[in-house]
């Protein structure tokens, strides 16, 4: 059976900030792909670069060496107005601290993407709503974040970094401020995106969480030390690779 071609490509990245005379790598040549429909985790210690990796996808910075691809384009080659535009249409991203527009209502943070995209506002609105159903809200969406639990408030984040035609999600962390009930149901969510043709690339420090994964991706001080399968993760190891 023949792989499926790749949607997001990782080639020979390098990742480096500089700090006084000193240049700190965050990354250092890493090379990785993801395809449609994967479920992705990574793991590794606080600081190994695992946030680094979801800002590259879609272009919130720069690389430093290398090339990182979506659907075959080149995200270091874009520009402003390119990026911006990639990540309104095809990338979504569901952070720990949320960031939800705290002035805006639970719809109305759903919707922007698409409205900013030029869709019009009816329009745009009902696929935010049809939306948030699927993420198991349906009812008083005219309320403001801070109305919500946190379990709802990531919902409401999630359907707004699917909302649309969203090839590619990036979760970094969302789990980390949850119960464990609430938090399995995020983890749930994500995978059935997955399931349904959005590949996903979660950050996790949960081995129980990265056990949802087609695979799981280790780093370390910035580099890839091993790449496994799920069900290694659960158990601590690091050493069955595939």
């Amino acid at each position: 059976m023949t792989a499926p071609a790749a949607l997001l490509e990782y080639r020979n990245v390098v990742k480096a900030y500089q700090s006084g005379s000193s240049e700190i790598r965050a990354l250092n040549d890493v090379s990785l792909s993801i395809a449609p429909g994967e479920l992705v985790a990574v793991m590794g210690p606080s600081g190994c670069g695992k946030s680094t990796l979801l800002h590259l996808a879609g272009g919130l910075e720069p690389v430093t060496a290398g090339d990182v691809q979506f659907a075959g384009r080149s995200v270091t080659g874009m520009g402003v107005a390119e990026l911006a535009e990639l990540r309104r249409r095809e990338i979504g991203y569901v952070f720990q601290q949320l960031n939800l527009i705290p002035s805006l209502t639970a719809l109305e943070n759903v919707a922007l993407p698409l409205e900013l995209n030029g869709a019009p506002a009816r329009a745009a609105r009902e696929a935010a709503r049809t939306r948030l159903a699927a993420v198991g809200l349906d009812h008083s969406l005219d309320r403001y974040p801070d109305d919500f639990s946190g379990g709802q408030q990531q919902r409401i984040a999630i359907a707004r970094a699917t909302v649309g035609e969203r090839r590619l999600v990036l979760a970094d962390e969302p789990t980390g401020a949850l119960d464990t009930g609430t938090a399995d149901q995020v983890i749930d969510l994500l995978a059935g995106f997955a399931r349904a043709g959005t590949a996903v690339v979660l950050v996790t420090h949960e081995p129980r969480f990265a056990a949802w994964a087609d695979r799981v991706i280790f780093l370390r001080d910035g580099q890839v030390v091993d790449e496994s399968a799920p069900f290694a993760a659960a158990s601590g190891a690091t050493g069955v690779t595939r």
